[in-house]
């Protein structure tokens, strides 16, 4: 089959198509045929050699995938040859067929096309897993996230509304902000023209974020925890700004404030099971009854997956990027 492989650690250029050998269900695993392959920046990590694959995991990147399962391995009970299915995985999504662990599956829901399926499975989880099962983020709370025209970002703000939280967002430019208002985010900041700390506490009254989900790590740590409100948790995701700050403690103390750092592909198995089962549960009606919706920038052919990831990298793109075999 053909996948795309990482020749060195490097450029976009260094994404290569090759074939390799087809992978084979195991116990408690499927194969899919994919029809789509969602893009995500721990990919460029990967590609880059600063984001090694778990132990065991196969090396190719690529985190979630779409498509129909073509084999059902021993002790798979759920799940039948020809379903429509989306997926998390550890690595090996940008390839024709993909093994995933069956508790890592779920159905394309209903509405959502099989193509777009591709880009929910990783983000969805994250934000879910983070903002709600880890923050406990609750109505009427204000929830601030960091790149909100990003995968992430598109899908935190329709998450957060549809739970009945107040909406906070940081991007780029004019344009991006105004794609977080339609999906309903109403505290709009531009972070390269606008202080966020001033503007959301103007914006609450002082109040301040009760949550914070953030990519950027250390060049935001001190400011996020100036911005949270009493009782405030920051989740940090993503360490786009540097992995090492300098935090105050006395300033958390005083706040009863908690900085909670986590990641999604390091989790153990039966972590990440627990996470889609949960997802399945109380987002999946949302995306079928219209409350919720994958944000799709657009996709590139498999054998031009450095063309999307230098379009990621230049973060013009709103929501989603993917592939296509």
């Amino acid at each position: 089959m053909r996948a795309v492989s990482i020749s060195e650690p490097g450029e976009a250029d260094v994404l290569t198509l090759t074939e390799v050998e087809a992978p084979s269900a195991g116990p408690g695993q499927v194969v899919v045929q994919t029809a789509a392959i969602g893009v995500n920046r721990a990919d460029i990590m990967q590609r880059r050699g600063f984001y090694p694959p778990p132990k065991g995991a196969s090396p190719l990147p690529g985190l979630e995938v779409s498509g129909t399962i073509s084999e059902v391995g021993e002790g798979v009970e759920d799940w039948s040859v020809g379903d429509e299915v989306c997926g998390l995985v550890d690595g090996g999504g940008y390839a024709e067929q993909v093994l995933v662990p069956a508790a890592q599956l779920l159905p394309v829901p209903t509405g959502v096309s099989l193509t777009d399926a591709a880009g929910l499975p990783e983000v969805v989880c994250t934000v879910w897993s983070n903002v709600f099962m880890t923050a406990g983020l609750q109505p009427e709370e204000t929830f601030l996230v960091h790149g909100g025209s990003s995968g992430i970002g598109t899908m935190a703000i329709q998450l957060a509304v549809a739970m009945g939280a107040k909406v906070a967002v940081t991007a780029g430019s004019r344009a991006k902000l105004d794609r977080c208002a339609e999906l309903g985010a109403g505290i709009l900041v531009d972070y390269k023209n606008e202080d966020f700390v001033e503007k959301v506490r103007q914006e609450t009254d002082g109040h301040g974020a009760n949550v914070i989900l953030d990519v950027v790590g250390a060049k935001y740590l001190a400011a996020n925890v100036d911005l949270l409100a009493t009782s405030g948790r920051l989740v940090v995701i993503g360490l786009l700004g540097g992995r090492k700050g300098e935090l105050d403690l006395g300033k958390m103390l005083g706040k009863r404030a908690a900085v909670i750092a986590t990641g999604l592909r390091s989790r153990p198995p039966e972590e990440k099971a627990s996470i889609v089962a949960a997802v399945r549960e109380h987002v999946w009606p949302l995306f079928e009854d219209g409350t919720v919706r994958p944000i799709i920038q657009g996709s590139h052919p498999m054998a031009r997956a450095a063309d999307a990831h230098r379009e990621m990298e230049a973060s013009d793109h709103v929501g989603k990027i993917l592939l296509t075999p």
